[in-house]
């Protein structure tokens, strides 16, 4: 649905919500009962026609962004995010995200670290909020050695929510980087531990195959641990179409994008034994 369909829908419910608050009591109470009950709850009519007034005033003044967006128009909102955040200094983490996000779908990563220096003067905490997209530009952008230093100095600062994936990331890098054993280390954490059943899957498939196979001296251990993240991460899931589910959630990130085929291999693994 487009935004504008959404603020018209929004606002015409909103507009007949209030409409029908008021009338209710009148018809209900009469007049005089009617007045009474609004001279002591006239505070939610005014929370509601605020409410209104915000919506009205965020969606014109974002107008232009969702227009864009709507378009899918990349190089024009890359213009237009780049006068907001790199010419006005308007870094706000939605802003920095979005900015972030449009330039790897162009597939510009230069940009991307361009802006991760400009953030990290004008808000270096926005560096560790945006940190999968940031260190997930590094690797598309073949910078594979840049993307361990960055996930690794992050596995403990950035919020527990991200701590996973960034150690997950952390693991990818050391295994495009042919570091085996140092990734089998991660990905064995990971796989044993993880309450995502997307990175516990993600693990549990590359120690199965890419790590197991270029370790000999921990093949087995590898192997037995892939294993029983393969069982708990069923267990957990259930079905296959569960698995289906949170991958499809998962794709609406961009720094997931580049993790397409591996996602659609690992859910074989999981439940075709493929």
């Amino acid at each position: 649905m487009k935004f504008k369909s959404i603020y018209i829908l929004f606002s015409i419910t909103l507009i007949l919500f209030m409409v029908i608050l008021v009338l209710l009591p009148l018809f209900l109470l009469g007049p005089s009962f009617s007045a009474s009950f609004w001279r002591f709850n006239w505070p939610l009519l005014a929370v509601l026609i605020v409410l209104y007034i915000a919506f009205n005033v965020f969606y014109f003044s974002n107008r232009q962004l969702f227009l864009l967006l709507e378009k899918e128009d990349w190089p024009a909102l890359v213009r237009y995010l780049e006068d907001i955040v790199i010419q006005k200094g308007r870094f706000s983490n939605r802003l920095v995200r979005l900015l972030a996000n449009s330039y790897l779908v162009l597939s510009d990563t230069a940009a991307v670290m361009s802006l991760e220096n400009k953030t990290a003067i004008a808000k270096p905490g926005l560096i560790d909020t945006n940190a999968l997209v940031f260190g997930t530009a590094r690797i598309l952008g073949k910078d594979i050695t840049g993307a361990i230093r960055f996930f690794k100095a992050r596995k403990e600062t950035v919020k527990k929510g991200l701590r996973e994936w960034v150690s997950w990331y952390y693991g990818f890098a050391l295994l495009l980087n042919r570091q085996f054993i140092e990734a089998g280390e991660e990905f064995s954490q990971l796989a044993k531990t993880s309450k995502d059943g997307v990175i516990a899957g993600l693990s549990s498939y590359f120690l199965s195959d890419a790590i197991a196979r270029t370790s000999p001296e921990k093949e087995y251990e590898y192997k037995e641990t892939a294993r029983d993240g393969r069982e708990r991460v069923k267990k957990a899931l259930g079905s296959e179409k569960n698995w289906n589910r949170e991958v499809s959630r998962l794709s609406m990130e961009i720094h997931a994008a580049a993790l397409t085929k591996y996602m659609e291999e690992t859910g074989k693994w999981l439940y075709e034994g493929r």
